[in-house]
């Protein structure tokens, strides 16, 4: 048995991929100039074109003018790990699983420095943004995680958005996180009963 985790919105503060994007901005310009690939990414998506995976991938496009992005993750936790929730911190196990649709490199480094194990995440590459395989979210979370853990019970399950909604039908008890409060989460997606974090 083991507690998993989304990680945006849920236990960090933010969005962890917008913010990585803003921190990149501010320390190399030079991706402004993806900016239209990204925006065109936005359109197309909203207009049914394309899916999440290929949107995200325009959106990544950034990162082929970078000219090293493991050092910017690095530099970007040290900045950002004040992000990750108290409520967490005080809960967390080493047996812990995040799993979410941010890149899997840029989350790597955190779970490290939280002492949990690698997460479940997009694979994007991180020199030219491309995806390998699904954006890992809602029904193709429920399959990463079976996948790599198939003969594991999920404990508890904790995510800020319903489309988890699958592996909250797989855990024990699961759990709603709105900022740092944490509800009760039933079988048909509502919340109820705030539970006090500390």
């Amino acid at each position: 048995m083991m507690n998993v985790y989304d990680f945006d919105k849920t236990i960090y503060d933010g969005d962890s991929t917008v913010d990585f994007y803003w921190y990149c901005l501010l320390k190399h310009p030079k991706i402004v100039l993806c900016l239209w690939e990204q925006i065109l990414g936005f359109f197309l998506y909203s207009r049914h074109r394309i899916d999440t995976t290929a949107m995200k991938e325009r959106f990544f496009s950034f990162l082929s003018k970078l000219d090293d992005v493991d050092k910017l993750v690095i530099s970007f936790w040290a900045c950002k790990q004040n992000k990750i929730k108290s409520w967490y911190l005080q809960r967390k196990k080493e047996t812990d699983i995040i799993i979410s649709a941010s890149p899997a490199f840029l989350l790597e480094p955190i779970c490290k420095e939280l002492g949990i194990s690698e997460p479940i995440a997009t694979r994007v590459n991180r020199y030219n943004g491309k995806i390998q395989g699904k954006n890992c979210k809602g029904e193709e979370k429920k399959r990463r995680f079976c996948e790599r853990y198939a003969d594991v019970s999920i404990e508890q399950f904790y995510s800020d958005s319903k489309t988890d909604q699958p592996l909250a039908d797989m855990a024990k008890e699961a759990f709603l996180v709105d900022g740092d409060k944490l509800y009760i989460w039933s079988k048909d997606g509502e919340k109820y009963g705030a539970l006090k974090n500390t």
